[in-house]
């Protein structure tokens, strides 16, 4: 039986285009819609701007770019994205959405283990990657590069869209029972705090000791949309423990680690990283932040599923030290289960992961 409040699921996002909730430009790719979110396709076109830029209440995204275009680029055959360029997307997606229900936007996974910043934009907006009930209009997406230059072409799967109707975020109290029952996090002692559920950094290592991975400069460009093309030391310097549990993040630089906490989503349920708290140090965890029903779930072949952190740190460097606290996972109900679970036949890349880079990389 659905509720009445909270993410749509697989089936109920297939059924907005059925309604004309959502448009496309063309037919959805096989493996688009996922369990709790819908992946958004890059247009036909780049717009390169001078800089980021908020629409604003009174307007729109496309009489913006026209006073702050600085060139237009053709992807219908690939093109590549330089690092610390600010480019702007029309997405293949449009939105229709009805009064009872809103949406939110995150990069995909293996977009942040990239390193590539992206936002959703609308009409009007007045916050980033958050669209308010009854929306109708177009939707674009803002990518910089941050680390590699990267190739992208229209139909190139960046960014990711969950819908919701009203409230289902869980409170402490309903968040701790729930980990009670089902073990969110595999932690001794879990941190129910903050509207979330801690998550900490693992820097003991794996059997080699190895840590994490910080993103080389000045490499070859990365395919977005080719799958174990690369070899991991052309882009990435592996970091290894040396006995003291703890790494120095350098300013400005960009790393891959992984949590100590072996992570769950039980089926009825969505989990989202919650954005960078400046309480915890001046670092940003993880830009893409959506955990879908079934990540690290047993049945689906997801014990032991533990996350990987996207890290920069700002400003000056940080110690981070193994155990540190780094994030909070806050967990909302699915308006029903998902016909399809993550890792369970749906094209999903990081069931069972440990410390792993995106998929681009040979392993």
């Amino acid at each position: 039986m659905a509720r009445e409040t909270g993410i749509l699921a697989d089936r109920a996002i297939a059924a907005l285009f059925d309604t004309g909730r959502l448009i496309a430009e063309r037919e959805l790719d096989r493996d688009q819609i996922q369990p709790a979110s819908l992946d958004l396709r890059l247009g036909a076109k780049a717009f390169r701007v001078r800089a980021s830029f908020m629409p604003g209440p009174s307007s729109l995204v496309a009489d913006k770019l026209d006073r702050l275009s600085l060139h237009v680029i053709d992807l219908s055959e690939g093109a590549v994205l330089e690092t610390g360029c600010v480019y702007i997307v029309p997405l293949m997606e449009r939105l229709d959405l009805p009064a009872n229900m809103s949406a939110s936007a995150n990069p995909k996974s293996s977009t942040g283990r990239l390193d590539i910043f992206t936002r959703v934009i609308t009409d009007y907006a007045q916050e980033f990657d958050k669209i308010p009930a009854d929306y109708s209009g177009p939707l674009y997406l803002e990518i910089s590069p941050r680390t590699f230059p990267i190739v992208v072409r229209r139909g190139s799967r960046l960014s990711q869209i969950r819908f919701r109707v009203g409230n289902a975020l869980l409170g402490e109290p309903e968040l701790q029972k729930l980990h009670d029952a089902e073990t969110l996090v595999a932690a001794a002692k879990p941190n129910v705090s903050g509207g979330g559920i801690a998550l900490s950094i693992d820097l003991a290592g794996d059997a080699q000791g190895l840590i994490g991975y910080r993103g080389k400069h000045h490499t070859a460009v990365v395919d977005v949309d080719k799958k174990a093309q690369h070899d991991v030391f052309d882009f990435w310097e592996p970091l290894y423990s040396r006995g003291r549990r703890e790494l120095i993040l350098d300013p400005d630089e960009f790393y891959i680690l992984v949590s100590r906490e072996a992570v769950h989503v039980p089926p009825l349920y969505a989990a989202e990283m919650t954005p960078f708290d400046p309480l915890v140090g001046e670092f940003r965890v993880h830009y893409a932040g959506f955990f879908d029903p079934g990540f690290g779930h047993e049945a689906s072949g997801g014990r032991g599923s533990r996350a990987v952190l996207e890290v920069r740190s700002h400003e000056v460097p940080f110690i981070l030290e193994d155990g540190q606290i780094v994030g909070r996972l806050v967990y909302e109900h699915m308006m029903e289960k998902p016909e399809g679970l993550y890792g369970a036949g749906v094209g999903s890349n990081y069931q069972a992961q440990g410390l792993k880079l995106s998929k681009h990389f040979r392993s």
